[in-house]
């Protein structure tokens, strides 16, 4: 993940680009999530959706941000992955 967080950094300098991401971030910021702890704990896909009864597709799309998750598959997701799920509202800056 390291290369993609360099590669957005930089694509960040570009006003159209940065645009396109903070109207988007908080997907990106859930897709980041979901493969940063599948990854922490040495999970494939595919046992993911073993520990959660997701099916490995549909988990593969969140993973590529083509399918938006309800509460109730982020929270199979935290359970399967031994986390926990908070969702914060915080005001504007």
């Amino acid at each position: 993940m390291n290369d993609l967080n360099k590669y957005i950094k930089k694509q960040l300098k570009n006003k159209e680009f940065k645009e396109e991401w903070e109207k988007s971030e908080i997907e990106y910021q859930i897709v980041h999530a979901l493969i940063d702890a599948r990854e922490k704990n040495n999970y494939t896909q595919q046992q993911l959706a073993a520990l959660t009864g997701i099916n490995q597709a549909d988990i593969s799309k969140l993973e590529n941000g083509r399918a938006n998750p309800s509460l109730k598959t982020l929270q199979r997701l935290a359970k399967g992955l031994n986390m926990q799920l908070k969702v914060e509202l915080v005001p504007n800056k």
